[in-house]
């Protein structure tokens, strides 16, 4: 026999299979399960072994403890092995012709002896007739399912007490075995329930139905061939019903009617822990407790087969009856009283397992925490696996779960990393873009210096040399007009020169504190406006002072509005406006003209690009502007729409500058 086997860990976790849907921590009753980085281990010392995990993990990242090797090893090494089955075996075997062929093909697998495990519950059910119908004032809880009766040894202790001092149909079965055969038999339990496995060491090993299937499938065995004998003596009766809802009290015969019976029936992990805490609190008064931990034993985990509640309950019925029909009554009854001095007692002991509470201080902490500052916050989803806000922030307290499990916190946080993620993407394209200009700008830089000095001495002679002629020639003179083109244009050569080397300069900006409302209308007197346009100064900003390098910044802004009185041959409106806050300013500077194409946007600050027809533009201005905002360090950007069509044409530069550099 396993001494420990009351403290075997009977359920745990596959990692690497785990989803993290917290489908386990909702389904689990008695919350043993941790969120460890996101995986979800079991408890050993706070399970108890409902399975209810197992069967709703769709992953299979929740297994139970298999002991089908251990089963092996008993029978290859002891000579004398009996197999006890559950009375839910017909919700398993459905394929069976005649489920009796189960015993068969158990004993096939070297068990010497298959006993119905509902000759024990026919047993038991006398005892719990004469708790529920003797004179005695006090209420109990049923304790057949080993699940239930760890729950309240470990959750709920002072109502130890309560539990029905009688063993579970299993235990009585053992019991009647070795009464029968001695104590040198080793019994192994198969049945659907997990919990068994850690239920009593009366039991040598316990089975679950999936193992015994794959154990059948490991032996090649399909039918109970030519061993037709069915179950070994003894027979059992009504207690063949047992494994299905209200099964208890059908098996007692006791009064099931609702209005005058004195026994009310809770099944599945909800309503047993209802019906549990309305009990302690005395809600519930002069009434017994039926309960199951599963929606009857028909449901629980340690089952293969895929049928319905309700087929399952209609096989386990059909096959009682069919029992019942063809049971030697007579045999039975005397078989139920050579064995009723059997011993059917059993005591529990209270293992407390709760938490203490923590304080409500630590609570709140926890929830504001998560965002969650009043009761309206609490949205109690249960989508974290708790069913409430604070039964949640009371497990991160314990230890046993995560703040990331709150699915309306995690949204809002992916919300907000996705935001920050977008502004550093814009960021990050800014400065790429950025980057891309100051290389250009580089580049032509030390080309244009290097044209601008060599191209500056030889037009500094052809000038010379073109005015000299000039002076000499009569004005009358067909030469003299060449001669003065000449000049000319050896002139706006020497203009081009000259941008070259004030792209290409590297100047330092000298900074001085200046009244930018002054000195934008100060811009504005400097430009020559045909008359057409319509020219208006906006300021938003109290503060009107910057730290300006004023003949740089006055040649930024002398380009831009020289440009935007350019893009409107026809006339319009030019804007300029003035914003600012603590730490910057704004200029803008709006036109209604004809717009930028959106192919040329990216051009717009390269050097010697131009849309301006020949003779008008060098295609340095621009680059000229952006050079200088840069120096300030400040940041410059376009917005433009030359489609006509999509609604009014304009272009806008926005220039923002450090108010102190």
């Amino acid at each position: 026999m396993t001494n420990d086997i009351r403290h075997r860990q009977l359920v745990y976790t596959v990692k690497d299979r785990c989803r993290m849907c917290f489908t386990c921590v909702r389904e689990c009753p008695a919350k043993a399960i941790k969120i460890i980085n996101g995986q979800a281990e079991v408890i050993g010392d706070r399970c108890i072994g409902c399975g209810n995990c197992v069967k709703v993990c769709s992953q299979g990242a929740k297994n139970f403890m298999e002991t089908s090797n251990v089963v092996n090893e008993l029978l290859n090494n002891s000579e004398r092995v009996f197999a006890i089955l559950a009375p839910s075996f017909p919700a398993e075997f459905q394929e069976l012709k005649e489920q009796t062929d189960i015993a068969g093909m158990t004993r096939a697998l070297g068990f010497e002896q298959v006993i119905e495990v509902s000759f024990g519950a026919d047993l038991v059910a006398k005892e719990y007739s004469k708790l529920l119908n003797g004179a005695s004032s006090k209420n109990y809880i049923s304790s057949d399912c080993p699940a239930i009766v760890r729950y309240i040894e470990f959750y709920h202790p002072d109502l130890v007490d309560s539990l029905a001092p009688i063993v579970s149909p299993m235990v009585a079965t053992a019991r009647v075995l070795r009464k029968m055969h001695g104590d040198a038999i080793r019994i192994v339990f198969i049945g659907p329930c997990i919990a068994k496995k850690a239920e009593s060491d009366e039991v040598d090993e316990a089975l679950t139905f999936k193992e015994l299937r794959r154990m059948f499938d490991e032996k090649g065995i399909f039918d109970a061939g030519d061993d037709r004998r069915g179950f070994d003596k003894p027979a059992s009766g009504k207690g063949a019903i047992f494994a299905v809802s209200r099964g208890l009290l059908q098996t007692t015969d006791h009064n099931d009617d609702i209005c005058d019976g004195n026994v009310l029936v809770a099944e599945g992990k909800e309503n047993f822990r209802e019906a549990i805490k309305e009990f302690e609190n005395g809600m519930i008064k002069n009434q017994h407790l039926e309960l199951l931990c599963c929606d009857g034993c028909i449901m629980g985990p340690g089952l293969s087969c895929k049928g319905k509640k309700f087929e399952r309950t209609l096989r386990v019925s059909n096959y009682a009856k069919e029992k019942l029909d063809s049971l030697d009554v007579k045999q039975w009854k005397a078989d139920i009283e050579k064995y009723s001095d059997l011993n059917l007692d059993r005591t529990f002991e209270a293992s407390d397992r709760r938490a203490p509470k923590p304080s409500e201080d630590k609570i709140n902490e926890i929830l504001h925490s998560m965002g969650k500052f009043s009761e309206k916050d609490h949205l109690n989803c249960g989508a974290c696996g708790y069913e409430t806000c604070r039964e949640h922030a009371w497990a991160i307290l314990e230890g046993l779960a995560e703040d990331e499990m709150c699915l309306p916190y995690t949204i809002e946080k992916l919300h907000n990393s996705v935001s920050e993620l977008n502004n550093s993407n814009e960021q990050l394209a800014n400065t790429k873009q950025a980057l891309r200009h100051s290389e250009k700008l580089a580049h032509m830089g030390q080309l244009s210096a290097g044209i601008a000095h060599e191209l500056n001495n030889p037009l500094g002679v052809i000038t010379m040399y073109s005015n000299i002629l000039k002076d000499e020639t009569s004005k009358d003179d067909p030469v003299y007009q060449d001669l003065e083109l000449i000049v000319e244009q050896t002139e706006r050569c020497k203009k081009i020169v000259g941008g070259l080397l004030n792209f290409a300069r590297k100047n330092q900006v000298k900074l001085e504190e200046t009244d930018m409302k002054a000195f934008l209308g100060s811009s504005i007197d400097s430009i020559i406006n045909n008359g057409k346009v319509k020219v208006s100064m906006e300021v938003n900003t109290d503060n009107r002072m910057a730290s300006i390098d004023r003949d740089q910044m006055m040649q930024v802004l002398t380009n831009l509005e020289k440009n935007a009185i350019e893009a409107m041959p026809e006339g319009g409106e030019l804007k300029i406006i003035l914003n600012g806050d603590e730490h910057e300013i704004e200029i803008q500077i709006s036109d209604t003209g004809v717009g930028i194409p959106e192919e040329h946007m990216d051009k717009l600050f390269t050097p010697f690009f131009t849309t301006k027809e020949v003779g008008k533009g060098t295609g340095l201005g621009l680059p000229l502007v952006y050079g200088i905002v840069k120096m300030h360090k400040g940041r410059i950007k376009v917005e433009s729409k030359a489609d006509a069509a999509s609604g009014p044409t304009g272009t806008t530069f926005k220039i923002t500058l450090p108010r102190n550099n």
